[in-house]
């Protein structure tokens, strides 16, 4: 197994530190962060000029046809920027749901709209119980001639507000397993019937509440087979869960910069308190936890392209790794930042959000260590 950067994915990594350094600074996540929308057009529309909204999208769709890998460079640096993941929920879900489930007809009509970025997707998939089983999907959709209808809600769901395409994990029927009877839809966000709520009280990005009133989906619509829903959002989850973990590592490799530099310009009692044991044993818990978010990270992209076998027990690794990673590296710092690390003029609370938002998203820990002890038969 051979981790290292190509040179085509240095110079990936190098441009992406230096776009985002210019187009989306500190200052400018800040002010982000405190808009009703946190997200830019502009910034988006750039993105899509540097084609990395059709970065894994094959290329007779209009996309670059990159590995997931490259992918994981990208995020690696959006992760450190702190980028709004709108660019996940359609370039990354969306783009996987509809290149390896989607007809023709579909992969046509949506790829090149998502590698150009003329569109935004949002998959709708948790509930008010909030869970990444199959057992947590109850919303129903039901036959009504040649279409479905959907009756109920959907929760916790990002991106919903900016989508304009849903993608919404539904049962249509039951079977002997949780899993069966699972179906995908794709849903004009702006259909009659079709609602959305933000999600009040969260600390973190913003979630939001998608509410169904007997809104119509045509059966042209249904992604995939009906009623194997479950399989095909499985197998874009495990390589959209690897890609995430990229993105938390370099937020977690951003925290343990900023806590150092910190540690080294602040003093107390005429020394900086870099020499302090105690402010050490935080930095050192800080690193251990961005390595093993990083490496199990890259790890499970490089068994993804490689179809090697064990990929999906080393996603769930990674993810375990990087949602406690990145939820303690950030409790750390705080530790070592004090009253500073709360104020919104300084930037780490930027990536406490942003670790609480993503610790439960795609399954936490437990819900990755309950999978590895289920693929491992143990």
């Amino acid at each position: 197994m051979d981790l290292s950067l190509t040179e085509e994915q240095e110079i990936l990594k190098r441009t992406a530190h230096d776009f985002l350094s210019t187009e989306c600074p500190e200052s400018a996540m800040r002010a982000l962060d405190s808009t009703e929308a946190q997200f830019s057009r502009a910034v988006w529309d750039k993105m899509a000029g540097l084609g990395w909204m059709g970065l894994i999208v094959p290329e007779h769709y209009g996309g670059l046809g990159g590995s997931l890998t490259d992918l994981g460079v990208l995020y690696e640096e959006m992760g450190r920027a702190v980028q709004p993941t709108t660019h996940h929920s359609t370039a990354v879900i969306a783009a996987l749901l509809l290149t390896h489930a989607g007809s023709e007809v579909q992969r046509m009509e949506y790829l090149p709209a998502i590698a150009e970025g003329r569109t935004i997707f949002a998959l709708a998939a948790t509930e008010l119980s909030y869970g990444w089983a199959a057992e947590d999907v109850t919303l129903t959709a039901t036959a009504h001639g040649s279409d479905y209808v959907l009756e109920g809600s959907k929760h916790f769901v990002h991106d919903a507000h900016l989508a304009g395409h849903l993608i919404v994990v539904a049962r249509t029927g039951s079977g002997a397993t949780p899993a069966d009877g699972i179906t995908l839809l794709l849903v004009d966000a702006k259909a009659s019937g079709v609602s959305v709520r933000r999600v009040t009280g969260n600390y973190g990005d913003r979630q939001n509440e998608v509410h169904f009133d007997h809104v119509r989906v045509p059966s042209a619509n249904v992604l995939g087979e009906v009623g194997q829903g479950w399989t095909a959002l499985r197998q874009a989850l495990a390589p959209a869960t690897a890609v995430l973990c990229s993105y938390m590592a370099g937020g977690l490799e951003a925290v343990v910069d900023l806590t150092v530099e910190y540690a080294k310009t602040r003093h107390q009692f005429g020394v900086a308190i870099g020499t302090f044991q105690r402010v050490q044993d935080h930095v050192i818990a800080m690193v251990n936890a961005m390595d093993s978010a990083k490496w199990t990270a890259y790890e499970a992209l490089w068994k993804l392209d490689n179809q090697k076998p064990g990929a999906e027990t080393a996603v769930s690794v990674a993810k375990a790794l990087a949602s406690d990673g990145y939820d303690q590296g950030t409790f750390h710092a705080h530790e070592v930042h004090a009253g500073i690390g709360i104020s919104r003029e300084y930037p780490l609370f930027l990536y406490t959000k942003k670790a609480r938002t993503l610790y439960a998203y795609l399954g936490d820990p437990r819900h990755h260590r309950e999978r590895v002890a289920d693929l491992l038969d143990l």
